[in-house]
């Protein structure tokens, strides 16, 4: 086996990974740095973010309305000395981008535009027309590529993390075109490979976006923190599920039932269709459960309009949700409403990491979707997210090239890497059962749509997760039918479904513990949010007979819990 040695490895190549490696550059510009990607930069998930990136950059708008949006959006479990933290350094991160090429949508007077966006008090989206994440990343990918001390190894598979005495020492992947693995040994590594919303069957997600970082550090003793909260973002195009951004209703769309009616304004008469993106999935789901809804080949759905916008203004502002519409939903939404229903989004819960990004294993760090640094605490403010990446990816690289400055390499545990080669080879790849990976993987998603989405019951939950439990034995005896080893897609989605059951497992674990409704965790049976009981964060600790439970409290600042109303 061929062995890799790089200071710094950074496995995940989109907005967080990207901002990583350019931070640690510029902190030391002699440390050796990787960016494992298992496909090229520029197809990572990050260039599917659309809205814009939330940050204060107008006098009337300031760092203390941003944070209060954003624990008030989080309905109270946000950890708000990260908050306080976060809003202050997305400013910068939206100037840096202007520096590193990204074309930012600009008002008449040149300056950065902005939009409004859900739960937030002030229009604070800067947005690059409807292709934010898409600008944002060839800005920082073209800035990574002018690195020298950079190295990015395209199409490679991480598959375990290398861990001893606590401390990171490497990790082994795949090398796709070749099927061989490989070992990488590093002073530090940051996990920046996105969430996990794969584990369902409707949802915005890449396919390519399975949770793998989430798992691997599960898997090595760091815990994952408040899994139950999934987001379900309120306008997935139906059938396909691919997002039409809030950016649509920021602008001015409406949402409508088959009555014709906006009905938000019996669920958040202020905001309308700009509450915070639990309420207005909530609703959606209550008009699709109460008959409201409109029907059609796909199931029922509710409507997007945005025909009162005119042609000029959608081809200005969202010119890639008219394509996005014309080509997968074959409608016009110049002169047709866009057929749209929630979908499975985003995770707020991910890898323990601290304000630093630290996790609990020395030298690894955690940023973006894949992290939980409780900066959404039960629900995602549209628009925190893209700027969580930059600002908390800066901070990995940051802080992991100040790690790296006093350490040394550390001898590599062959052991283990030949029990990972033996799993990966023999277990997998080798096995020759009769279980079909992509029939497995389907009936996961089906379950959790049924059993884990918007509404949630404990019956279902307790259900769900038998089936989960079910399924991870049956994984046992798979085949993968292609033995080759170069390109071999059934392979890599096998490996991948090992990972995505993991984390389904603990996602539905936590969300039968917690017997409250909060944020995006909304319980039938326990329909009151319980301040009292479940002001805490859900730490969930891998262990061979499933996840561990354990709690720790919320860090308040200055917000209390209140009453949270739109």
């Amino acid at each position: 086996m061929e062995k890799y040695s790089h200071d710094i490895v950074i496995v995940g190549a989109g907005l967080a990974g990207l901002r990583a490696a350019v931070a640690a550059v510029e902190v030391n510009d002699k440390l050796d740095i990787a960016v494992i990607s298992k496909l090229h930069p520029l197809r990572s998930h990050s260039v599917c973010a659309q809205g814009g990136t939330a940050a204060v950059m107008r006098d009337k708008d300031s760092f203390e309305l941003h944070a209060w949006d954003t624990v008030k959006g989080a309905d109270y479990l946000a950890d708000q000395d990260v908050v306080e933290f976060f809003v202050q350094r997305a400013p910068r991160e939206i100037v840096k981008m202007d520096h590193y090429g990204c074309p930012w949508s600009r008002t008449p007077d040149g300056k950065i535009d902005q939009r409004p966006f859900g739960g937030h008090s002030y229009p604070r989206a800067c947005f690059a027309a409807d292709m934010t994440g898409f600008h944002e990343m060839h800005a920082l990918y073209g800035k990574a590529t002018s690195y020298d001390k950079v190295k990015f190894y395209d199409e490679w598979f991480a598959t375990s993390l290398l861990v001893e005495n606590n401390t990171i020492v490497g990790l082994t992947a795949i090398d796709l075109k070749t099927g061989e693995m490989h070992a990488f040994q590093a002073k530090a590594v940051i996990i920046a490979t996105g969430g996990h919303e794969r584990i369902y069957e409707f949802t915005t997600f890449s396919h390519t976006t399975t949770g793998d970082g989430m798992a691997m550090a599960y898997r090595v003793g760091v815990p994952l923190e408040d899994m139950e909260f999934v987001q379900f973002h309120p306008t997935g195009l139906v059938p396909s599920g691919v997002l039409i951004t809030e950016g649509a209703r920021g602008e001015g769309g409406y949402l409508l039932n088959a009555n014709g009616e906006r009905f938000m304004k019996r669920y958040a008469p202020e905001k309308m269709e700009l509450a915070p993106r639990d309420v207005v999935s909530r609703a959606e789901q209550t008009e699709i459960l109460e008959g409201r809804a409109f029907t059609g080949p796909y199931g029922p759905y509710i409507a997007l309009d945005l025909r009162h916008l005119g042609e000029e203004k959608i081809n200005e502002r969202l010119p890639l949700i008219r394509d996005v519409a014309i080509k997968l939903g074959g409608v016009d939404p110049v002169k047709e409403v866009i057929p749209i229903r929630p979908a499975a989004h985003y995770s707020m819960g991910g890898i323990k990491a601290n304000i630093r990004t630290e996790t609990p294993i020395s030298g690894l760090y955690a940023a973006g979707e894949c992290s939980c640094l409780s900066l959404h605490g039960a629900n995602r403010l549209g628009t925190n997210s893209t700027a969580e990446c930059l600002v908390f990816g800066a901070v990995a690289g940051e802080e992991a090239a100040k790690y790296v400055a006093s350490k040394s390499f550390k001898e590599m545990p062959h052991e283990k890497i030949a029990a990972e080669e033996k799993r990966v080879f023999d277990e997998v790849l080798g096995s020759e059962g009769g279980e079909s990976v992509p029939a497995l993987r389907d009936e996961m998603r089906r379950l959790m749509n049924a059993k884990a989405w918007i509404y949630r019951k404990g019956d279902d939950l307790e259900s769900a997760l038998k089936e989960v439990r079910e399924l991870k034995k049956r994984f046992k005896n798979i085949k993968v039918e292609d033995k080759g080893k170069a390109f071999n897609t059934g392979f890599t989605a096998a490996l991948q479904l090992d990972f995505m059951l993991d984390l389904a497992e603990v996602t539905v674990v936590s969300a039968l513990a917690r017997t409250e409704s909060r944020g995006a965790h909304s319980r039938l049976d326990y329909p009151k949010r319980d301040d009292e009981k479940w002001l805490v964060h859900t730490l969930a600790y891998y262990t061979t007979d499933g996840p561990k439970l354990e709690y720790q409290p919320v860090t308040i600042t200055k917000w209390q819990p209140a009453a949270r109303k739109y």
